[in-house]
């Protein structure tokens, strides 16, 4: 739960930082309503955290500087890219959620709960970006946007 939870920090981060360069307001208010339910699974993974006995991770601050400017840069190149971006940043959340809920245990149907949640929002977010006109990002960026986040949820996982 500590990597849904750093994944969290990084998504709300992004969204703000893709809102603060919008060139849209409908873009930017999108992004705003996104943030906000990001916040929401923020505040969800941390309380199960709790319930778990559990904290979160202690590089969050460095999550969330980090992926406020990697989201100020996307939407730097224009709306349509930082759409673009939306919508794939979910389709790999999509599927490490799938993952992750793989690999819950059978009984623990308050964290399959939060997870099955987190992605619905996730999958929505990403079709109303497509829908909004995002475009399809290039293979090495999207490549590259997996070994980011593959760097993020180990090092959330141990630290």
């Amino acid at each position: 739960m500590r990597v849904n939870h750093a994944g969290e920090v990084a998504a709300q981060a992004l969204y703000h930082g893709q809102a603060l360069v919008a060139r849209d307001p409908q873009v930017r208010e999108f992004l705003l309503a996104a943030a906000r339910e990001e916040g929401d699974h923020l505040v969800w993974c941390a309380a199960r955290l709790e319930a778990l006995g559990a904290r979160t991770s202690v590089l969050d601050p460095l999550w969330y500087a980090g992926s406020v400017a990697i989201g100020a840069l996307a939407g730097l190149a224009g709306d349509r890219i930082s759409l673009g971006f939306i919508s794939e940043t979910e389709r790999q959340v999509e599927g490490h959620i799938d993952a992750h809920l793989e690999r819950l245990p059978p009984d623990d149907a308050a964290s399959r709960a939060i997870l099955d949640q987190m992605k619905a929002d996730e999958i929505r977010h990403g079709r109303h970006a497509r829908e909004r006109g995002g475009a399809e990002l290039p293979l090495p960026l999207r490549a590259l946007m997996r070994v980011t986040a593959k760097v993020m949820t180990t090092s959330a996982y141990w630290i």
